[in-house]
Formats: structure tokens, C-alpha cells, sequence
């Protein structure tokens, strides 16, 4: 820990979507932070070799997966992308079954991620271009949210904007409501973020709205 770094609480974290590129960030930074993590995945080949995390394998939709993954954790982050014509309802199944195990074990605290284009105003023609080319992945997208917003749980969506692999630059823009200039942001970035809202309970039963800095 540098010394510009807070004191951070260790936490026993739940990752469902763990080997997504933003879930392997998140991985990394989760145990850079001491935090101790359990990850289910459905390709624990993804995984690094030295990863420290505990491994659950399966799919987000079993609900032995989810259960056994979440149980004793402080807080679940879940990354899953909206759904395609394969498989249309990817994000609401998984989130339905993930909700319904984190009720039943006594677990409250929930990141999830979601899309800022679903909301977003600016840009008019980039926003439309995206709404229509992702129709279906958006409408999915749009369930979960509804599905989340349904529950008891201390539940945080995190919509995230335009995701890139490029290296961290550790600023992230954070808020409440729609974005004026909403900037790309780095996956390393979104899954530090992701951690920050799980650490913190002040964005509780709401959506915020990320990008780059």
C-alpha cells in the first residue's frame, strides 16, 4: 500500500463473469487490495496460473454454481454481457439466479454491471447507431436492471461506457446522472471502479454512470 492509498477493510468478494476481460482486472486488483475472492467462471482455462482466487467452474445460470461461489461473501460483483440472438436473455437469467442465491445465503451487497448506452443522450447518432446494432443485447441489459431494481438487496448498477484495453490511468468519472461527454474508459479502470463501489455502501439501490475521466 502506497502511502496516497486508504486503509482498506479485507473482504471476501464473489465474481460471477470472473475470466471476462474486465473480470480478469478485477481478479488482479482484488488481490492486490487483500481481498479474498471467489471466482465463477465457465472457462477456469482463462485463468491465470498464479491466480488466488477459488475457483467455482460453471454457469452463472446453476444455481449450485452461484450458491456455492457467493456463500460467506461480503459482496458479489457481477460482469455478464447483455445477451445475443444465441443466447438472448444471457444477463437477466444469470442475475435472476445470482439475486435468488444471495437472498437465500444472507448476502446483500451487489455490484452489477450494465451498458451507459441504454440511457445515455450524447452522442445523439453514436447512441441510436449503438441502440440499433445491439438491440438485443440492450433489451437484455434493460431486464437485468429491472430485475435487480425489484430486490431487497443493496444493489449498485454500474453502467459502464465504451470499454478499451488500454492502461489504467486511475480516473474514473462517477455519477448519479446522464454524462455530457461520455469518454472511453479502460477495463483496468471499470474493474477498479467495480471494487470501489463494492468496498463502498454509499451508492446503495441506485445506478451510476461511468466513463473516462
Amino acid at each position: 500500500m502506497t502511502p496516497e492509498e486508504p486503509t482498506r477493510q479485507k473482504m471476501r468478494i464473489a465474481v460471477v463473469g470472473a475470466t471476462s476481460r474486465t473480470g480478469l482486472h478485477l481478479l488482479a486488483e482484488a488481490a492486490r487490495r487483500g481481498h479474498e475472492v471467489a471466482a465463477a467462471t465457465r472457462r477456469p482455462g482463462a485463468l491465470p496460473a498464479d491466480t488466488p482466487a477459488r475457483t467455482v467452474t460453471g454457469d452463472g445460470r446453476d444455481p449450485r454454481v452461484v450458491t456455492e461461489v457467493i456463500a460467506g461473501a461480503d459482496a458479489v460483483i457481477a460482469i455478464v454481457n447483455g445477451g445475443d440472438r444465441a443466447d438472448p436473455h444471457r444477463a437477466e437469467h444469470v442475475l435472476r439466479t445470482v439475486t435468488a442465491a444471495m437472498a437465500a445465503e444472507g448476502v446483500r451487497r451487489l455490484v452489477v454491471t450494465s451498458a451507459y448506452p441504454i440511457v445515455g443522450e450524447r452522442p445523439r447518432l453514436a447512441i441510436w447507431l449503438l441502440n440499433r446494432l445491439l438491440a438485443t443485447s440492450y433489451a437484455d441489459v434493460r431486464a437485468m436492471e429491472a430485475l435487480v431494481r425489484a430486490t431487497d438487496l443493496d444493489w449498485t448498477i454500474a453502467r459502464l461506457n465504451r470499454l478499451t484495453d488500454k492502461p489504467p490511468t486511475g480516473r474514473v468519472t462517477c455519477s448519479g446522472d446522464l454524462l455530457d461527454s461520455p469518454r472511453p474508459m479502460s477495463r483496468a479502470d471499470s474493474a477498479a471502479a467495480l471494487l470501489d463501489l463494492a468496498e463502498s455502501r454509499e451508492r446503495g439501490r441506485t445506478a451510476v454512470n461511468l466513463c473516462g475521466a
